[in-house]
C-alpha cells in the first residue's frame, strides 16, 4: 500500500510537535491548586494555534472558571465543522517520580512528564491535524481546548449553553481517551459513570475508656470496617442488588497484563466475576477512597466516638446516577453493625455512556488508522469515568461524538512517571489528518 501524502506532511513537522509537547509539559497548570498557572498555560495553547493557522482565537471565559481556549480554520462552504476537544489542564504530580513531573525527558521512545499524556499529547494531536490542512482546510475545523477537566469539568455546561453557536459541530472528536495498548489503534465506545458519597458512623457522644467500656460497647472505627465489608461480596463483586451490568468483548486481555499495568503484590487475588473487561467496563464497581480516623501516632486507649470513610461506586452503562446512589445509600443504612448510627451524604454524580461506533466520521478515522498503524481499530471501554461527554451529547445531540487519545495501559496517567509513547502520538496524528481529509 503507498503512503498517504499526509503522512510525509506530519512526519516532517513532528520534530516540531514533540519540542511543542515539551514547551505543553513545562507549564505546571495544575486546575486543583494552580490557577495562575492554568491561565498561563491557556495563553500558551492560544498561541499554539494561532501559530498553526487558526483564526479567531481568543480565552473562553466564565464567572469562577479557568479558561478554555478557541480557535477555527474555515474550511468550503458547506463542508462539515469537527469540534475538537482536548484539555490543557493536569492532575498534580503527586509522590514517587524518577526526574522532575513538569520536567520532559524522553527514555527509550517515550516522553515522561505530568501531562505528556493526559491530555498535552491531545492538543499535539490537534495542532498536528490543523497544521496539516492550515493552507487548505477540508472541513471547517474549531478547537476547543478546556482548562478543568482534572477538576470534573464543573463550568463546562455553562461553556456550552454560553458559547454554544460559536462550538457548534457536526461532528465532535474528543481526544481524551486512549488505545488498547502501544500499537492498537482504538475507538472508546463506553464509559461508566460515577457516584460517590461520605459515610458517618457513630456510637457515642465523645470518647470513652477503652479498658472501662471496650468488650461491652463498640468503637465506631470497629463498626465503620464492619460495614465497609458489606460492600463486596466474598469473591469482591458489589453486594449491592439491583445495578446495571452487562457482558462486554473479552479480546485478549489477560489476568496478567491488569497485575503488570497496575503494579499489583505478588499474590494479590483479581476480585468479581466474568470477563476481565466486563469487570472493568461494563459491571459496577467500589472502593474505598479515604478514611477520617486518627492517625496511628496519635491513637489514644480510647474507643472511637465517630469514623467517616468516603466511597466511589462506578457505574455500568444504562445505569442511572440517582438510582444507584439510592441504592448505595440505602444498603449502607442497612447494614449499620450492632445498633450504629449510620449517616450517608451524597458527593458527585457522573453519567455513564455508550456510543455507537457507526458513520461517516467513524469511517473517516477507521480509515485514518488503518493508514498510520496497519491495523484495523479496537472497540474497547474505560472504566472510568468523562462526564463531559453526556454535556457535550445533551449540547449538540445530531454530532456523533469520536473518544480517541494516546494514553494506554503503561502510560500510567493521574500517576508517578507519566508518560506518551511517541510512535503512537506519530501515527495519531497521521490518523486524525488522513480521517479531516476523508470527511471533507
Amino acid at each position: 500500500m503507498s503512503e498517504h501524502p499526509l503522512t510525509a506532511v506530519v512526519n516532517d513537522a513532528f520534530d516540531h510537535l514533540v519540542e511543542t509537547l515539551e514547551d505543553l509539559v513545562r507549564t505546571p497548570g495544575v486546575s486543583a491548586t494552580d490557577p495562575a498557572a492554568v491561565r498561563r498555560s491557556a495563553h500558551q495553547v492560544a498561541g499554539l494555534l494561532e501559530d498553526a493557522g487558526m483564526t479567531g482565537v481568543r480565552l473562553l471565559e466564565v464567572e469562577d472558571a479557568h479558561p478554555a481556549v478557541y480557535g477555527e480554520l474555515l474550511g468550503p462552504e458547506g463542508a462539515p465543522t469537527v469540534l475538537l476537544y482536548a484539555h490543557h489542564d493536569v492532575q498534580p504530580p503527586g509522590p514517587g517520580w524518577e526526574g522532575e513531573p513538569f520536567e520532559p525527558r524522553t527514555v527509550d521512545g517515550r516522553l515522561f512528564g505530568r501531562g505528556s499524556a493526559d491530555d498535552k499529547a491531545g492538543v499535539v494531536v490537534h495542532l498536528a491535524s490543523i497544521l496539516a490542512h492550515r493552507d487548505a482546510p477540508p472541513v471547517t475545523i474549531k478547537a476547543f481546548i478546556e482548562g478543568e477537566e482534572e477538576i470534573g469539568s464543573p463550568h463546562l455546561p455553562t461553556f456550552l449553553d454560553r458559547f454554544g453557536d460559536l462550538l457548534a459541530a457536526d461532528v465532535i472528536v474528543i481526544a481524551d481517551s486512549g488505545n488498547w495498548r502501544v500499537g492498537a489503534p482504538s475507538f472508546t465506545t463506553s464509559l461508566r459513570g460515577l457516584v460517590d458519597c461520605v459515610v458517618e458512623v457513630r456510637t457515642h457522644r465523645q470518647a470513652v475508656h477503652s479498658g472501662l467500656f471496650g468488650g461491652v460497647l463498640p468503637d465506631a472505627l470497629t463498626v465503620l470496617s464492619r460495614l465497609l465489608a458489606t460492600l463486596h461480596d466474598a469473591d469482591g463483586s458489589v453486594a449491592i442488588g439491583g445495578l446495571v451490568a452487562s457482558d462486554a468483548d473479552p479480546l485478549d486481555l489477560t489476568d496478567e497484563e491488569i497485575r503488570s499495568s497496575a503494579g499489583a503484590v505478588d499474590g494479590l487475588q483479581l476480585i468479581g466475576r466474568g470477563t476481565l473487561t466486563s469487570r472493568l467496563w461494563h459491571q459496577p464497581a467500589i472502593a474505598v477512597l479515604g478514611i477520617d480516623a486518627p492517625p496511628v501516632d496519635q491513637a489514644a486507649n480510647a474507643l472511637m466516638p465517630s469514623a467517616r470513610a468516603k466511597v466511589s461506586m462506578r457505574l455500568a452503562p444504562g445505569q442511572d446516577p440517582a438510582t444507584a446512589f439510592d441504592a448505595l445509600a440505602a444498603h449502607l443504612e442497612g447494614h449499620a453493625p450492632w445498633g450504629a448510627q449510620v449517616t450517608v451524604t451524597r458527593g458527585g454524580a457522573g453519567e455513564a455512556f455508550a456510543l455507537e461506533a457507526t458513520g461517516p466520521a467513524y469511517d473517516a478515522w477507521a480509515h485514518g488508522f488503518r493508514e498510520a498503524w496497519g491495523v484495523d481499530p479496537v472497540e474497547i471501554g474505560v472504566g472510568g469515568s468523562i462526564p463531559f461527554v453526556a454535556a457535550f451529547s445533551a449540547s449538540m445531540p445530531g454530532a456523533p461524538i469520536l473518544l480517541t487519545g494516546v494514553t494506554e495501559p503503561t502510560s500510567n496517567a493521574h500517576g508517578p512517571d507519566e508518560s506518551v509513547d511517541l510512535e503512537d502520538l506519530r501515527k495519531m496524528c497521521i490518523a486524525q489528518a488522513i480521517a479531516l481529509a476523508d470527511l471533507g
